[in-house]
């Protein structure tokens, strides 16, 4: 089937859905969705033409004098937003961008994706990933401003049927069925208000297309329910925040899993322990794509299950990365959980700076340290000391440096989107670093 007819049989998939209009979507390199909006008879066109658009009114992608931009929709991403009404029925279609001169544009996010699962599969690999991603459902009741008051009181895998909480999660889940996602499991997570998601593993590139769209559809669906739904990393002091776990594995060309050995005790292949190595070697710069904002290293602190510490283990969930075990005849589903990203990070571009490191690992066949599995948490200083642990970046600024410092995760992003991914997180760091907070307010003004 030529370009020409998939489009006019997308085309008649979207008249008998009844759709009306096209959402074409794209994340700008922070992660925020972007979309212009079609009417039905202009979808062919925009298949086959694209559709032009102005980019530099995306911030970071192009100047005033290099605006023009195409829209190319991506047919495989098609979905029909179930929450709306039938007789105002619109679709969805995730785009890739272009340049005038037909070229992919370096600063899509989706496009550096794309370059390292290429990289990938001419290793003969397909990365394959699942995330499980955390969010808070607040009250609404505080009138326009926002203020972080749960929406319930209930606890891990906390059950009620009659609960609203429960009622809302529920509808989240019909919504991301209808759309074509295999959602594997939603619960309520330990704090008050905080609840999980987590869709079935695929390939890296669908498995960021479904992270964007499980992030809007939750959002949606709250909305539509008198609720609003963050995905901040840490919306309340004092209890746990919202990760993004995300487990990885690699397989051959005909999807048969590499990460599995049979005679190591952690069911690991020597692939796996070089792509573990890898991450493990570059995770101080990792956590500046992976946990991009300075609300994520509030996350970031021990105590809450949230990873402080590089280093890897089975049952440890204070581990940088764990190795979750497989029953016996479930081997196709070893796999690595990278603990640390966290969901206010642009899904494309932290898959591919974790795919990047890995296969660093794998080129460079590096070696991980042993396994810990005491709660490293409760080590002393003299401890981490003697198993030569190091940590993840305390801050902002500090994983800014270590990026910095790493040519494998900035050639990663590309000479595009990595000098000014720089650029606005610095001034991210900058802007916070001058504000006056609450608790400087209460711990100073009355005393000082």
């Amino acid at each position: 089937m030529d370009e020409r007819e998939e489009a006019r049989s997308l085309v008649e998939r979207a008249r008998s859905d009844g759709v009306l209009l096209l959402s074409l979507q794209f994340t700008d390199i922070i992660g925020n969705i972007k979309s212009v909006t079609i009417p039905l008879r202009h979808l062919e066109s925009a298949l086959v033409e694209g559709v032009w658009f102005d980019g530099s009114s995306v911030e970071g992608f192009s100047r005033v004098c290099e605006s023009d931009m195409l829209l190319k929709p991506d047919p495989k991403t098609y979905r029909v937003m179930s929450w709306l009404p039938v007789e105002r029925r619109i679709a969805r279609i995730i785009c890739d961008l272009y340049r005038p001169d037909g070229e992919p544009f370096e600063g899509d996010p989706r496009y550096v994706l794309r370059q390292q699962v290429e990289r990938a599969r001419k290793m003969g690999f397909i990365y394959n990933t699942g995330s499980e991603l955390e969010f808070f459902l607040f009250k609404t009741e505080n009138g326009p401003a926002l203020k972080p008051i749960p929406f319930d009181v209930g606890g891990y895998f906390d059950s009620s049927q009659g609960d609203e909480a429960a009622r809302v999660r529920r509808e989240m889940m019909f919504a991301l069925e209808a759309m074509g996602m295999d959602v594997e499991m939603a619960h309520h997570e330990v704090a008050a208000g905080q609840h999980e998601i987590n869709i079935r593993f695929a390939d890296a590139l669908t498995s960021a297309d479904n992270n964007i769209t499980l992030k809007y559809t939750v959002k949606a669906v709250a909305q539509q329910n008198g609720v609003y739904a963050t995905f901040m990393p840490k919306p309340i002091f004092g209890i746990n925040g919202s990760g993004m776990h995300t487990h990885q594995s690699l397989s051959d060309l005909e999807g048969r899993n590499l990460f599995y050995g049979p005679d190591d005790p952690y069911g690991l292949s020597p692939l796996a322990y070089h792509f573990i190595a890898g991450q493990l070697a570059h995770a101080r710069a990792l956590a500046a794509v992976i946990a991009p904002t300075v609300n994520s290293y509030k996350r970031l602190v021990p105590g809450y299950e949230a990873p402080v510490y590089i280093c890897w283990g089975q049952i440890n969930r204070s581990a940088l990365i764990r190795i979750p075990r497989c029953s016996p005849g479930q081997e196709g589903k070893t796999r690595a959980e990278f603990r640390a990203p966290d969901p206010s990070c642009n899904p494309y571009l932290a898959l591919a700076v974790m795919l990047a490191a890995g296969l660093d690992g794998i080129e460079r066949k590096l070696e991980p340290p042993p396994p810990i599995e005491e709660n490293v948490y409760e080590f002393t200083p003299e401890e981490l000391q003697e198993y030569d642990v190091e940590t993840l970046p305390s801050d902002l600024r500090e994983a800014l440096e270590a990026l910095r410092q790493d040519p494998v995760v900035l050639e990663a992003l590309g000479k595009h989107i990595g000098p000014w991914f720089l650029r606005a997180k610095e001034r991210e760091w900058r802007e916070y670093s001058i504000q006056v907070t609450e608790w400087e307010l209460e711990r100073y003004l009355g005393v000082l």
